[in-house]
């Protein structure tokens, strides 16, 4: 039998025991309990670096980044900023963030292609509207060019002519950017007219030099001949504006392997790499062309140019400095747009110049060249051949009214068919008197008077008109119908 001292010593025991291992459980329950503030703590403090990291990307991405991207749609060269801190990228944030630049940017170019798509409808159809009262305005100053032989009154008309041609051409290149057709429908034409034609659109036009080495009746398709007068005065209208004044823009014709090309040199102060890239994109038309890219004003030039290269199939280079300082520009033309008109059949017109070929060919048979006449008006097609005015010997037994009406007679014809810039072959008017009889001294001729000077230049005028009624080249843009093409398109 066990006595109680020994329980109570065996209780005492298990109950120290117990408290041991109740105490044990305590300190290491307090033990995690204060791991587990410290890992809370640390986590806090990781969450508020988190938010606020976060906080300062999405502000940054706010301020700078979206407005950057925003900016290179319109200014490539513009650089993005990446973000705040250089751990981001590739972390979901970062990833995030990139799908939103992303997003923005693909919503800003819709927009952006509809809004401009509804500003190129107006404007196509304000042009179209302007074209229209521009033509019936040329058709009212071609009658008063016919009507009326006054020679001052018929030069401001022809300024006026002009000066209407230069709008036409304005309006022409900004319905082109806006996709609308050229505006004519041609025949098969000379390389060397559609040359010409866009040369005598310009204000500037008596600073083109061309030289011509084409193959006598190297021809353009009908569908290329307008699209080629086009882009040549696009190309001479930037040649003109960014040379001097005093200085000549030299354009060469001449085959090449696979077509013709039209080489333009200024000798301006020529462009920066980047402005020759931006000139080369927009002229290529390989990307789609917005009125927001041109600046304000819009300079459409360049963008008409890539529109009709992309259209017809011509190409355009601007990627070469000029050897007389400036940029150099050429136009190719493939073969597949090109045909052969008989020159003989068809001649150019008078004012285009000759072929250095053909030059060649009569020097080699020996005949004479005639070299045609400085232009003093815009280029213009042919006119109507001039019938020769030749004097009349002094008669022995006269007859005084059928002489004068000759002379009448004559001096209208030349009137109506005399060759523009041919001065010095004008007939005179000479006044209804009476013939000397037989045996009285020969009368000198009188020095021209100002009024047979006057009658010297409208007649000039009036051939100008006349060659360049029948024929739309010295200003295709702004014709219905000529010798070259039918209708309007």
């Amino acid at each position: 039998m066990i006595e109680l001292p020994e329980l109570v010593a065996g209780g005492l025991a298990a109950g120290t025991l117990s408290a041991l291992v109740l105490g044990g459980g305590l300190l290491r329950s307090r033990r995690q309990k204060a791991l587990l503030r410290a890992e809370v703590a640390e986590l806090r403090t990781q969450l508020d670096g988190s938010e606020g990291a976060f906080t300062s990307e999405v502000e940054h991405l706010a301020a700078r980044r979206m407005p950057a991207a925003a900016a290179q749609l319109t200014h490539p060269h513009l650089k993005v900023p990446g973000p705040v801190r250089p751990n981001t990228p590739g972390t979901p944030t970062g990833i995030a963030m990139e799908y939103v630049l992303t997003a923005l940017r693909e919503e800003l170019t819709a927009q952006r292609v509809r809004i401009d798509a509804a500003a190129q409808a107006g404007l196509r159809g304000a042009t179209r509207e302007i074209q229209a009262a521009l033509y019936r305005l040329q058709d009212a100053l071609r009658g008063l060019q016919q009507r009326y032989d006054e020679p001052e009154l018929a030069q401001t008309l022809f300024a006026l002519d002009h000066e209407n041609e230069q709008s036409l051409r304005r309006a022409q290149v900004a319905a082109v950017v806006c996709g609308a057709w050229v505006g004519l429908a041609r025949e098969e034409s000379h390389v060397v007219d559609a040359v010409t034609g866009g040369q005598a659109r310009l204000a500037g036009y008596h600073r083109v030099k061309v030289h011509n080495h084409l193959e006598p009746g190297t021809a353009l398709v009908s569908h290329a001949v307008e699209p080629v007068a086009i882009i040549v005065a696009e190309l001479l209208d930037n040649a003109l504006r960014h040379s001097a004044p005093d200085t000549d823009v030299v354009v060469n014709l001449e085959h090449v392997h696979h077509g013709v090309c039209v080489t333009v040199d200024d000798a301006g102060l020529g462009m920066t790499q980047d402005e020759r890239a931006r000139a080369q994109r927009l002229v290529a038309g390989s990307d789609p062309i917005l009125l927001t890219d041109l600046g304000d004003p819009p300079r459409m030039g360049l963008a008409a140019i890539g529109q009709l290269t992309r259209q017809f199939d011509l190409g355009v280079d601007v990627s070469s400095p000029s050897p007389y300082g400036g940029v150099r520009a050429v136009l190719r033309v493939d073969t597949h747009l090109l045909g052969r008109i008989d020159p003989e059949e068809r001649p150019p017109s008078v004012s285009a110049p000759r072929s250095t070929r053909e030059r060649r060919e009569r020097t080699a048979r020996r005949e004479p060249v005639r070299e045609p006449a400085a232009p003093t008006t815009p280029p213009a097609e042919p006119a109507a051949p001039v019938a020769p005015v030749v004097p009349a010997p002094a008669p022995v037994v006269p007859t005084p009214e059928p002489v004068a009406s000759a002379h009448e007679a004559e001096h209208e014809r030349a009137l109506g068919h005399q060759e523009p810039g041919d001065l010095a072959g004008l007939p005179r008017r000479r006044r209804r008197s009476r013939t000397p009889a037989a045996g009285a001294p020969e009368q000198q001729p009188a020095v021209r008077r100002p009024e047979e000077a006057a009658a010297a230049l409208a007649a000039l005028q009036y051939g100008t008109a006349a060659a360049r009624t029948p024929k739309r080249a010295s200003a295709p843009e702004s014709q219905r119908t000529d010798d070259e093409g039918g209708a309007t398109g």
